[in-house]
């Protein structure tokens, strides 16, 4: 079991590396990027190399590459679109380590999927995926068209489910020539009735996959969280909103799966797309341990009274370790963690910028 840990924080004014005990008050080691937006920050565990997404209020938005986070950091060479898109990418959401050596992909705004294949130091555009005939149809949520989660399928390397908002869930088994989109169960209640049966208008806030049975999908929506046993082909609403066993709310943005247990994820409720604050004023993460089938509270040591925050979706993650750590951060610029499994919590760091995403590297 790990006994302490390194926590990634991308904030609004720089990101924040913490050290110190699981879950328990960390030491703030170094602030980079002082003054721009960190959207997501990684550590590849195949090599030890960080990465972190940075958007500059005059000169956009860069991937850049470190040995050592709180050392010098190197620029990438993109992601940028061709010219001849006459498109330009406003926000890299996430990055993610790929299966073979020196493969990377990121997910950008507008919704599209950028690949490496020398650990990061440059980027080139899926095309297939740019190139779909329904783009134009394409539009995004609050948060702009947006590729925000991007999930590997283990021993697959040609294999990716994707995840955009608000145009939803894309496969390919090919490496990225061909994709396919589905959608089957997910209800859009956000458009008018007759409207929904046709539509490609998605809004997939979040997605995870269960990397011990990868055919097992969780997914935070736009009002509703799901479940696919499938493969994502198809969708269960698995939220039981108004009972006992079930969630306050189903409007929410983070989502994470148990690494080692397929049955077990964990989600974050806000109110509503109208009022993006936990319910009842109370700071509350949901467990299941039954694939959906009912949920439980897990505030042990969260604020209970007044506690009107807002976690974004790519701000909560878990460190792999076993027991589970858990770590999300809220706008509010605090950090809560979890060397349980959830069970208990602590404040591991205050008065932090908004933040946008948190990972853990170690």
């Amino acid at each position: 079991m790990k006994e302490t840990s390194e926590i990634l924080v991308g904030t609004k004014k720089g990101l924040f590396v913490l050290r110190g005990p699981r879950g328990q008050a960390m030491d703030v080691v170094t602030r980079q990027f002082e003054g721009q937006a960190v959207e997501y920050a990684i550590r590849d565990p195949r090599t030890g190399l960080y990465y972190a997404s940075v958007t500059h209020g005059q000169f956009g938005p860069h991937v850049y590459i470190a040995e050592d986070p709180t050392g010098d950091w190197e620029q990438a060479d993109g992601p940028a679109f061709p010219e001849d898109t006459e498109a330009a990418v406003s926000r890299v959401w996430v990055i993610t380590p790929g299966l073979e050596d020196g493969v990377l992909w990121a997910g950008v705004a507008p919704a599209a999927l950028f690949k490496s294949q020398d650990s990061g130091r440059t980027w080139a555009l899926n095309r297939a995926l740019w190139d779909q005939p329904s783009r134009p149809d394409w539009e995004g949520g609050l948060g702009g068209l947006c590729l925000h989660s991007i999930c590997l399928w283990p021993g697959q390397p040609d294999r990716l489910t994707l995840a955009m908002s608000a145009v939803g869930v894309w496969q390919t088994e090919d490496g990225g020539e061909s994709w396919s989109h589905y959608s089957e169960g997910l209800v859009p209640r956000y458009l008018p009735e007759d409207a929904r049966a046709d539509t490609i208008m998605h809004c997939v806030h979040k997605l995870q996959q269960s990397p011990v049975e990868p055919n097992t999908f969780y997914m935070q929506f736009h009002g509703g969280v799901y479940r696919s046993d499938d493969a994502g082909y198809t969708w269960n609403d698995i939220a039981a909103v108004g009972d006992p066993n079930g969630l306050p709310s189903d409007f929410g943005f983070p989502i994470v799966a148990d690494p080692r247990d397929p049955n077990r994820a964990w989600v974050i409720p806000l109110v509503a797309d109208i009022d993006r604050v936990t319910p009842e004023g109370k700071l509350r993460v949901f467990e299941t341990s039954d694939r959906g089938s009912s949920w439980r509270a897990r505030a042990q040591g969260l604020p209970q009274e007044n506690a009107f925050l807002t976690v974004l979706r790519q701000g909560f993650c878990h460190d792999g370790a076993n027991p589970l750590g858990l770590y999300f951060g809220a706008e509010s610029g605090a950090v809560y963690g979890s060397a349980d499994g959830g069970a208990t919590w602590s404040l591991v760091a205050a008065n932090l910028p908004p933040i946008a995403s948190i990972r853990a590297a170690g």
